[in-house]
């Protein structure tokens, strides 16, 4: 049905993806209205397919970027007091705790890093992760062309970095200007910090295809979280979307999903 999507605005495309059943979710629905896709691709915003983007890189098909949201949706809203369950999400929703942290590698355009700040709530906190500068730099100047994305820069809580996306990131602890933003993980209503994961991330999503399942950015998952990631030869159509669970123990489940084409996460264009 992803063909059928295309709209003529942004509201058209994700009415068109609701009515597919590309997107289920209506807390997904309410984030991907709120962020004109037509800020952040240059040509045919509201088509339902991948745009080019400059350096060798583009901005996802839209059906790809709600599969991806609502596939790391449980590790994205943020945390309420136990029992209390949001509109539209029945029991995704777990106990009071920690600010939820998300890193989305290979940020681009920044469409997608702006589609999950909208989800992680105000004391969350969005790393957009770049290894061209340029597209780092895209990225901000993207979300700068609305208020809401303003406000998400200026306060913390959306933040683009350079950096090799093979490696993961390490977000410094937030600082006296941004105390409620990001913060590290907490283990009970004391604060107990567990160094294991301090810092780390309950969701990371993964926007080029990787070689293999990088053992560092499983490592980086917090307990519990979620990666969505495509793996394949970085080439062709011989790549998969895999998520890879941590449950609460730091065990690990891995799953492959269904074949994609990304472009493949490697160095910097030289």
């Amino acid at each position: 049905m992803a063909w059928r999507s295309s709209g003529t605005s942004n509201a058209t495309l994700i009415e068109n993806l609701w009515r597919n059943k590309l997107i289920t979710q209506p807390l997904v629905k309410s984030a991907f209205l709120a962020v004109d896709r037509g800020h952040y691709a240059p040509s045919a915003p509201y088509d339902d397919s991948p745009q080019p983007i400059g350096h060798d890189a583009t901005i996802s098909a839209p059906h790809m970027h709600a599969n991806a949201v609502e596939t790391l949706l449980p590790f994205l809203l943020p945390k309420t007091s136990a029992g209390e369950k949001a509109e539209g999400v029945g029991d995704l929703v777990g106990e009071k705790g920690r600010p939820r942290r998300v890193l989305d590698i290979g940020s681009g355009s920044g469409y997608l890093t702006h589609v999950l700040a909208e989800l992680v709530g105000e004391n969350g906190v969005v790393v957009g992760l770049e290894h061209i500068p340029a597209l780092k730099e895209l990225g901000e100047k993207n979300m700068r062309k609305s208020k809401e994305g303003r406000h998400s820069l200026d306060t913390g809580r959306v933040r683009f970095r350079v950096g090799d996306g093979r490696k993961g990131w390490s977000e410094p602890k937030p600082t006296i200007s941004q105390p409620g933003v990001g913060g590290p993980a907490n283990g009970d209503a004391e604060g107990e910090v567990r160094k294991d994961e301090e810092g780390g991330w309950d969701a990371i999503h993964v926007g080029a295809a990787a070689v293999e399942l990088h053992e560092e950015l499983i490592r980086q998952l917090r307990s519990p979280g979620r990666m969505f990631i495509p793996v394949g030869d970085g080439g062709g159509w011989e790549q998969y979307i895999w998520t890879v669970d941590k449950d609460e123990k730091g065990e690990i489940r891995k799953e492959r999903l269904y074949g994609v084409r990304y472009v493949p996460l490697t160095d910097a264009p030289k």
